[in-house]
């Protein structure tokens, strides 16, 4: 356990760092039961401070993941395309193999996506993510995530002020060159997402400024030629995932990963497709806000509905 103080003297958190600019270890809480205030305090902090915390040695139910969830904010249903696990309409479940809702014996759903900040493609992405470790291999599955204010800031003052006042267009669809299979394909474009946010977005809680970049969605800046944005976004996205931005979680049954979506870019791995190892975790997603870029203009919905909480979604 950590020896650092706790960040709150009434507060039993105690947050240890591990990389100079993103990601920390929380100890001294109990995730199964409510938290009291000052620890949801001290959480949200650590959160707001180093943009993705993780928690060892924390086995719980979904019904106990679904309450931690609650205390941060409302949750979403499971994924606006992909749907959710059977009766539990806020839980998404990321297995080695994708299926949808979490049937057994649904086809898989491939493919799986790189770099990318869950959901852009919605009008109001999720605020916040909770991932929680079930099922981990021996070695590899581990997952990485960028700190986006520390990439803008590393940015030039002259390409700062470039980038602040673009826009980029989101769309949830396949990769390029990906093996989509049938299965995955028609769901993707019976529930199709499309929005245009600011590159840059202000976070509404700290007022920082970060790079709202997700490679996974983000397919091209508003009124740049279609060379210009590739470059543009080309060189923007190698310049986020540089390494001293960047956090490596290695899993174990019972890890909690929370991470801010609105400050980070994480990516799944791909090295558990080259062995013969299991892996299965549970995601939430926390309702957001519209994206607001440094001008003040909010983002525009295309296509597509707003993330709702889950207890307000038809199913």
């Amino acid at each position: 356990m950590s020896d650092r103080p706790p960040l709150h003297p009434d507060s039993a958190v105690r947050v240890q760092p591990l990389s100079a600019h993103t990601g920390a270890q929380i100890d001294g809480v109990d995730l199964r039961a409510p938290l009291p205030p000052q620890d949801v305090a001290a959480i949200r902090a650590a959160l707001h401070q180093w943009k993705v915390v993780f928690f060892r040695d924390q086995p719980l139910s979904h019904e106990q993941h679904i309450a931690l969830a609650r205390q941060f904010g409302d949750p979403t249903v499971g994924h606006p395309v992909f749907g959710h696990v059977d009766g539990y309409p806020e839980l998404y479940s990321i297995a080695k193999y994708r299926r949808a809702n979490s049937h057994e014996g649904q086809p898989e759903l491939r493919p799986w996506t790189g770099w990318h900040t869950d959901v852009t493609a919605a009008h109001n992405p999720p605020a916040a993510s909770i991932l929680r470790g079930v099922t981990i291999p021996p070695y590899g599955g581990d997952t990485q995530w960028t700190n986006l204010v520390a990439a803008y800031r590393a940015l030039s003052a002259p390409m700062q002020r470039f980038v602040d006042g673009l826009r980029g267009l989101h769309r949830f669809s396949p990769p390029a060159g990906a093996n989509a299979s049938p299965e995955y394909l028609a769901l993707v474009q019976s529930k199709t997402l499309v929005s245009e946010h600011p590159l840059v977005r202000v976070h509404p809680e700290t007022g920082e400024r970060a790079l709202f970049v997700s490679p996974g969605f983000l397919k091209s800046v508003v009124g740049l030629t279609s060379r210009e944005s590739r470059v543009l976004l080309e060189l923007l996205w190698e310049h986020i995932v540089r390494p001293e931005f960047t956090v490596r979680f290695k899993w174990e049954p019972g890890s909690i990963a929370f991470w801010d979506n609105r400050a980070t870019a994480h990516v799944a791995p791909f090295d558990i497709f080259d062995l013969d190892f299991d892996r299965q975790l549970y995601r939430i997603t926390l309702v957001g806000e519209v994206p607001v870029g440094v001008d003040g203009q909010p983002s525009t919905a295309v296509s597509g509905d707003p993330l709702l909480a889950a207890h307000g979604a038809a199913y």
